[in-house]
């Protein structure tokens, strides 16, 4: 039986919603580091240390993040503030 597309990848896909609203979607963030006992929590952090090291060399400050997803996943976004 064939197997599903993407489970072998290296990296889950999340969407980013931000506190002005903007959104950024399908952001990588490495498979290791998500699915454990605290689940997606961990990508949160990921996630902010990207926007840091994009903001630093964009020249803008970091947006604070209000909520993230997985991609293509039912809407169950999840709040870290």
């Amino acid at each position: 039986m064939p197997r599903k597309p993407g489970l072998n990848s290296e990296f889950v896909m999340f969407d980013v919603l931000y506190e002005d609203g903007t959104q950024r979607s399908n952001r990588k963030v490495p498979r290791a580091l998500v699915g454990g006992i605290d689940g997606d929590k961990p990508a949160h952090g990921f996630l902010i240390e990207q926007d840091r090291d994009i903001a630093e060399k964009s020249g803008r400050p970091p947006i604070p993040i209000k909520s993230i997803s997985r991609s293509g996943a039912k809407k169950k976004a999840q709040a870290y503030s």
